[in-house]
């Protein structure tokens, strides 16, 4: 499907999305089961009311789209253990703050009890921080996928040319692709049905194109369309999926080629993978994914906080009830855990899907919670 001419308000343009949702009502032959997993795609469908307007027979779910979500509880227990060493000041985003590890305990929690974390608003701010704090060590917590993980690199190749001895980043990056590989080998037929489409995350597209998706297709036959985020884009994208699935040619599609290019960033990419190299990884509710996170390679092993301060991923119970793990996966509803909306919440998380701003559950329960 092409969309020539249209600007990106266009995209929001009420008449254009009405067309598109009869034209969805048309062409639904049987029951579509998409999954976005992109934390920006969770907060524009349910912010636009999309969810309630889609054609009975569409479901979306959810998926492990949101970075601070899956960041897993042994890796908020180091980031714990590390903000309590003298002479370490840590440098984060402020959605990792409640992120709750170990017995409920967060990095705010941390900072109240006298633990220097500033919040910080990119990875540059922290390189300023170890400018200014000459006599600390700043740690920046990487959190994020291949959107932000050049930005962090290049952070880390500036800091190498200036001889920064006091700046170091902890890396927690997770890579997507492997993440959808991960739940397609694993996923299980439930009664509702597998998941039938991806919606892929249009951000992270801008780096890695369309390259990186296409076993989705030569393995699980399942399509894939890079989609935007706003209402028309969202029903194109899904207006795609039908097509594909009425010609039995599943492929991956680029819907928001006004921003991503089927190449990606080639030199963001270079960035990137200059400064790191894909490991296994813990991802929270789903356990370890193979070659699914970035660790920093040796010619920068200086400015890697986990070799600097000699740090380990320690054990810690998980917590009792939530089900934030099922969530991410896309087998069962924020409104089908036992604690949401009640002993978790966005004033008071349990779990790291109410935490952030683009985590499921915090989407539920600001834009659904009336409709579970």
């Amino acid at each position: 499907m092409k969309t020539p001419g249209l600007n990106n308000s266009a995209f929001a343009d009420p008449a254009l999305c009405q067309g598109l949702l009869h034209a969805l009502e048309q062409k639904l032959d049987a029951p579509l089961r998409f999954m976005e997993v992109c934390g920006t795609h969770t907060v524009a469908i349910f912010r636009s009311g999309l969810r309630s307007l889609l054609p009975k027979g569409i479901e979306h779910l959810s998926g492990p789209g949101c970075p601070v979500c899956v960041t897993h509880d042994r890796e908020i227990a180091a980031c714990i253990t590390l903000a309590g060493r003298d002479g370490v000041r840590i440098a984060t985003f402020g959605d990792l703050m409640r992120v709750p590890g170990p017995e409920g305990k967060s990095l705010k929690q941390a900072k109240a009890q006298g633990a220097a974390i500033d919040i910080v608003y990119s990875p540059l701010d922290a390189l300023q921080l170890a400018q200014q704090h000459k006599d600390e060590q700043i740690v920046f917590l990487g959190v994020g996928f291949e959107t932000t993980a050049p930005t962090v690199a290049a952070t880390i190749q500036m800091a190498q040319r200036k001889g920064l001895p006091n700046f170091s980043v902890l890396s927690f990056h997770k890579l997507v692709p492997p993440a959808l590989e991960a739940l397609l080998a694993d996923e299980r037929p439930t009664e509702e049905g597998g998941i039938d489409a991806f919606l892929l995350p249009g951000h992270v597209s801008t780096i890695l194109g369309l390259e990186p998706y296409r076993f989705m297709v030569e393995r699980y036959a399942r399509p894939g369309v890079i989609g935007g985020f706003d209402p028309a884009d969202i029903l194109q994208s899904l207006l795609l999926m039908l097509e594909m699935r009425k010609k039995s040619v599943p492929a991956i599609v680029n819907q928001y080629s006004r921003a991503v290019s089927d190449t990606g960033n080639a030199h963001a990419r270079a960035i990137l993978f200059d400064v790191f190299a894909p490991s296994d990884a813990l991802w929270r509710g789903i356990g370890l994914i193979p070659a699914s996170g970035l660790v920093m390679k040796d010619s920068y092993a200086e400015y890697d906080a986990w070799k600097r301060f000699s740090l380990t991923l320690p054990d810690v119970p998980e917590v009792k009830g939530c089900t934030c793990g099922d969530i991410l996966k896309g087998r069962r509803s924020p409104g089908q855990c036992p604690l949401f909306g009640k002993a978790c919440t966005p004033a008071n998380p349990v779990g790291p899907c109410m935490v952030s701003t683009e985590g499921s559950c915090a989407a539920y329960f600001k834009y659904a919670i009336g409709n579970l």
